[in-house]
């Protein structure tokens, strides 16, 4: 079997990070409704670990939502004043998929090692047992496709 099955490429991605997050799971969970009512679609989500009741959460969603997401993020101020936002428009989300994956060790190692030896600016990074994603900046993508392509030929 096949260790990578699919490589996917998504354009024109944006990341969000509030740094400095109430770790409150109650605060976290009201952001992402609200994020839905306004129906926007969340990709990636990926939270650093509490560090003194505060943390990082970052998430993605399409370059096309930004300007309504920015709204909620200044709403999302004005109730939380210590939420400090960093916004990064126009990236690219590659997603590594295999079945095999999920018994097979090594293989974040050997797509790390891909984007490494290009010297990409990876900017997020999530995971499943079968799925690695990496946001990167749209200059790097062909490159680091390239190279995972090679490295699991």
């Amino acid at each position: 079997m096949k260790i990578i099955q699919n490589i996917s490429v998504t354009e024109d991605v944006t990341m969000v990070t509030l740094e400095t997050n109430p770790t409150d799971f109650a605060f976290t969970a009201s952001i992402f409704e609200r994020i839905a009512a306004e129906k926007i679609n969340v990709d990636m989500i990926a939270q650093a670990a509490p560090l003194g009741g505060k943390s990082a959460l970052s998430f993605t969603v399409s370059d096309e939502d930004l300007g309504r997401l920015l709204k909620l993020i200044s709403q999302f101020r004005t109730q939380t004043p210590d939420i400090k936002p960093v916004v990064s428009s126009s990236n690219v989300k590659i997603s590594v998929y295999g079945e095999a994956m999920r018994i097979e060790s090594g293989v974040a190692a050997k797509v790390f090692q891909a984007a490494a030896s290009v010297g990409a600016d990876i900017r997020l990074i999530t995971t499943s047992e079968a799925d690695i994603s990496l946001l990167i900046t749209k200059a790097d993508y062909q490159q680091i496709v390239d190279a995972i392509e090679k490295i699991f030929e």
